[in-house]
C-alpha cells in the first residue's frame, strides 16, 4: 500500500517572534526576528516568488482556478525576460510557431501584442517573429492577470519591489521520507519604496540597490514594509498552500537549502558533451544587461565611460558574416515606425534602420557578461552562501555577487560606446569596426527599459540554480532531464568514441537504443549496431512542453571575463545544437525535502546542457502554467504533488486526471503524434 506523509498537522503553529530566542527550536524551523513586527500579514493559497514569465503564468492559472495568489517580484514590472530584463524578442522555433502549439496564456500574450501594435512584430526584427517594447509587455501582462482574476474569481495580491528574506520550515518527523516531509509554513518579505526626498525607484542600477533591498532597516534611499506571508486556512489534509520558486536564479531553493546543481555537470553517459570530467559550479551561461538605442538623423555626442578601456578588449562582431552594424541593429530591433530599404548581409535579409528605430542589444561578445571562476561567478554556490553567512537566519541577501553585477553594468554601458564609437574588434582584428555616431542610448523613467541609467532593471538570466528532483526509477540519485533526453546530436561521432571510456560509451548507446538497450548493456549487440531513437525522451508525468535549440553563451576561461585575449571555456559549445521538441516532467518541478514547494522557470531539474534549451519564453510560460495548475489541483484534491508521481512507472490515476485537466485547459503536455512508436521527429525543425 502506498505510504502517504501525514501532512495534516505537520504545519507548526506560528510562534511569536519575541519568544523565539527563549526556545530551543531546530534551525530549519525558525525565521530570524525582524527589527520590528511585520507591518502586515497576508494569507495566500499559492505564493509565487518571481514575477517573470513563469511566475506570471503560475499566477494566471492559479487565478483562473479561483485561488488566492500572492506574487512577489524584485522589480516593479511583470514579465522578466520580456520586460524588466529587456529581452522583448520572443525566442521560438519555426514548426511550433507555425502550428501555434503553445500554452493558452502564451497564445493570449501573443494575441495581445498583435492587438496592441496592429502587428506582431512592430520592431521589424529578424531574430524573431515578434519584437516589441519592454514597458508594453509589463502593461499587457498586468491586464492579463486582472482579466484572469475576474474570469476565474480568484484573488491576486501583487507585491512589486519585494524580496523574500526568510522562510519558516517545519522539521521532518522521523517517519517521514528522507527526501520529503517538511513544509514551508510562512515567509517574510521586504517591500521597498523611495524614502522621503529620495530619487524614484529605477534611478540606480541593481548593483547599487540589491543589498539595501534585502535589509530590514529603512535607509536614506528606501522605506521598507515587512510582510508576513502565511497559508490561507482551508479544509482538508493537504498542505494549506504551495510556494512556487519562479525566481530567475533559484532563490527559494537556495534559501530553503534543498539539493540543487549549479554550472557544469560532470561528463557522463547522460551528459556526454560536458566540457569537464568533474562538476564546475562557477561556469554558468553568461548573463546580460540589455539596453535600448535609437537611430538618429544627425550624429550625436558620444561620451566615453571612464571604465571603457577596461572592457574594450572584449567586444566583437564575433563572426565575419555578422560584421555589419545595420545587421546587428536590426537583429533585435523592437520599434520601427518607418520601414527602411531592403538589405542583405551574411545571408540574412533585413530592412535598414531609419531615424526613430529602436534596437534592444543582447550580444554574446558585447553586453553578455561571462564570468566562470570562483573569483567572479555571479550566482553563489552553497559553499559560498555558507561562507558569506547567507544561510544563517536573517542572513539571506539574494545569493548574488554584487561586485559582478556592477562590472556587468559597466560592461553593458561600454558595449554601447563600442557600438557607436569603437574601432576595435577582439575576434576579427583591425579595419572591421566602423563608428556609428547617428545613435543615442535611451534612458529615463519613460524609456523602453524604464530606468534613469538606461540598462534593464534586472539582467537577463540564462542559467541559475537547478533543483535536483527526488529519487526516481533509473535515477536513484535524484531525477533530472539531461542532454541525451533532448539533443539531436550524432553520438556516432568520433569524438564520443575516442573521448568517452568504453563502458560510458556503451551506456550512452544503450540509453539511446530504446528496445535494444538491454542487449547493448549485456554485450549481445554492438553499441554501433544499435538503432538510435530520433525523438526526445517521453515522460509519463509530462505537464508541459518546450522547443528550442541548445543555445550556449559560454563562460570565459580567465578572470576577469574582459581580460585581453581571454577565450571561452574550451568544449562548452560542444553540447550546443538542435534539439527535439521536449517535455517538462512533473518530477523536475518537485524538490527534495519540502512537500509544498514547487519549482518553475529555469530552475527545474535540468542539466547544464539541457538548461540551454529549457530557458526561453514559451517554455517558461509552459512551466509556470504547469506549476499553477498543479498547485490548484493539489489544493482541491488534498494531494501533495510528490504523491502524483511516487508510484511511477506504475499507473498513477490522479496524475492522469491532472494531465487531462492541463490539456482541457489548453496547456499541452505533449507535441502532436508523441508516442514511443513514433521514432521520427525530423519534421519538427
Amino acid at each position: 500500500m502506498k505510504r502517504r506523509h501525514k501532512v495534516a498537522g505537520l504545519q507548526t503553529s506560528l510562534i511569536s517572534l519575541s519568544l523565539i530566542s527563549n526556545l530551543f527550536i531546530p534551525y530549519s524551523t525558525i525565521v530570524a526576528a525582524p527589527p520590528r513586527n511585520p507591518d502586515k500579514t497576508v494569507d495566500c493559497e499559492i505564493l509565487v516568488v518571481g514575477g517573470g514569465l513563469s511566475g506570471v503564468a503560475t499566477a494566471y492559472e492559479g487565478l483562473l482556478a479561483g485561488r488566492k495568489v500572492c506574487l512577489t517580484e524584485i522589480t516593479d514590472w511583470l514579465g522578466g525576460q520580456i520586460s524588466s530584463q529587456g529581452t522583448s524578442a520572443l525566442d521560438e522555433r519555426p514548426t511550433q510557431r507555425m502550428r501555434q502549439f503553445y500554452s493558452r496564456g502564451y497564445l493570449e500574450l501573443r494575441d495581445r501584442i498583435q492587438r496592441k501594435y496592429g502587428q506582431l512584430n512592430p520592431g521589424d526584427c529578424w531574430v524573431s517573429d515578434s519584437c516589441f517594447l519592454p514597458r508594453d509587455a509589463h502593461n499587457i501582462l498586468t491586464q492579463m492577470l486582472k482579466d484572469a482574476e475576474r474570469r476565474g474569481k480568484g484573488k491576486l495580491e501583487w507585491f512589486p519591489n519585494t524580496v523574500v528574506k526568510e522562510l519558516e520550515i517545519s522539521p521532518a518527523s522521523k517517519e517521514d521520507s528522507k527526501v520529503g516531509g517538511q513544509l514551508i509554513n510562512s515567509a517574510i518579505a521586504i517591500q521597498h519604496q523611495p524614502a522621503k526626498s529620495a530619487p524614484a525607484i529605477n534611478t540606480f542600477p541593481l548593483s547599487n540597490t540589491i543589498e539595501d533591498a534585502y535589509r530590514y532597516e529603512n535607509s536614506s534611499r528606501f522605506t521598507k514594509n515587512i510582510i508576513r506571508l502565511v497559508p490561507r486556512q482551508n479544509k482538508g489534509n493537504a498542505p494549506k498552500w504551495y510556494v512556487v520558486d519562479a525566481s530567475e536564479t533559484g532563490e527559494i531553493i537556495a534559501l530553503a537549502d534543498v539539493p540543487y546543481r549549479l554550472g557544469i555537470d560532470a561528463r557522463s553517459y547522460l551528459e556526454p558533451s560536458a566540457s569537464s570530467t568533474t562538476n564546475d559550479p562557477y561556469c554558468t551561461q553568461g548573463f546580460t544587461y540589455t539596453f535600448a538605442m535609437e537611430a538618429t538623423k544627425e550624429p550625436q555626442p558620444q561620451k566615453m565611460p571612464p571604465f571603457y578601456l577596461q572592457y574594450a578588449p572584449y567586444f566583437s562582431y564575433e563572426l565575419q558574416r555578422l560584421a555589419n552594424f545595420d545587421l546587428l541593429f536590426t537583429y533585435r530591433r523592437i520599434w520601427s515606425p518607418k520601414k527602411g530599404q531592403a538589405a542583405k548581409f551574411g545571408g540574412v535579409n533585413f530592412t535598414t534602420p531609419t531615424p526613430g528605430d529602436i534596437s534592444m542589444q543582447n550580444w554574446t561578445w558585447g553586453n553578455d557578461y561571462r564570468p566562470g571562476t570562483a573569483k567572479d561567478n555571479l550566482v553563489y554556490t552553497r559553499q559560498q552562501l555558507q561562507a558569506t553567512g547567507q544561510l544563517k537566519p536573517g542572513g539571506w541577501m539574494g545569493g548574488l555577487r554584487t561586485a559582478t553585477l556592477d562590472k556587468a553594468e559597466e560592461n553593458a554601458l561600454s558595449f554601447y560606446y563600442w557600438l557607436v564609437a569603437g574601432t576595435t574588434d577582439s575576434q576579427l582584428g583591425e579595419g572591421v569596426k566602423q563608428q556609428q555616431t547617428n545613435n543615442r542610448l535611451l534612458s529615463g523613467l519613460n524609456s523602453p527599459m524604464g530606468t534613469v541609467h538606461g540598462l534593464s532593471k534586472y539582467p537577463y538570466m540564462r542559467e541559475g540554480r537547478r533543483v535536483i528532483g527526488r529519487p526516481s526509477w533509473g535515477q536513484p540519485g535524484g531525477f533530472g532531464i539531461w542532454e541525451i533526453d533532448i539533443s539531436r546530436r550524432d553520438y556516432n561521432d568520433e569524438y564520443y568514441r575516442n573521448t568517452l571510456p568504453a563502458d560510458m560509451y556503451r551506456r550512452l548507446k544503450a540509453a539511446l537504443a530504446g528496445l535494444e538497450a538491454v542487449s547493448v548493456i549485456e554485450g549481445k549487440v554492438s553499441p554501433d549496431q544499435a538503432m538510435r531513437r530520433t525523438r526526445s525522451t517521453i515522460f509519463p508525468d509530462a505537464v508541459g512542453i518546450g522547443h528550442y535549440a541548445i543555445d550556449f553563451h559560454p563562460c570565459m576561461t580567465q578572470s576577469p571575463p574582459e581580460a585581453p585575449g581571454n577565450t571561452e571555456r574550451p568544449g562548452e559549445r560542444r553540447g550546443a545544437g538542435q534539439a527535439y521538441p521536449f517535455q517538462i516532467a512533473l518530477r523536475a518541478m518537485i524538490p527534495q525535502k519540502i512537500d509544498n514547494l514547487l519549482v518553475g522557470g529555469k530552475s527545474i531539474a535540468t542539466s547544464h546542457i539541457a538548461a540551454a534549451a529549457y530557458r526561453v519564453h514559451s517554455f517558461e510560460w509552459s512551466a509556470g502554467a504547469a506549476a499553477g495548475t498543479v498547485a490548484a489541483f493539489s489544493l482541491k484534491n488534498a494531494v501533495a504533488p510528490y504523491q502524483l508521481v511516487d508510484d511511477l512507472p506504475k499507473a498513477e490515476p490522479q496524475l492522469q486526471a491532472l494531465k487531462r485537466l492541463l490539456e482541457q485547459n489548453g496547456n499541452p503536455t505533449a507535441f502532436p503524434d508523441t508516442s514511443i512508436f513514433n521514432q521520427n521527429w525530423d519534421d519538427w525543425k
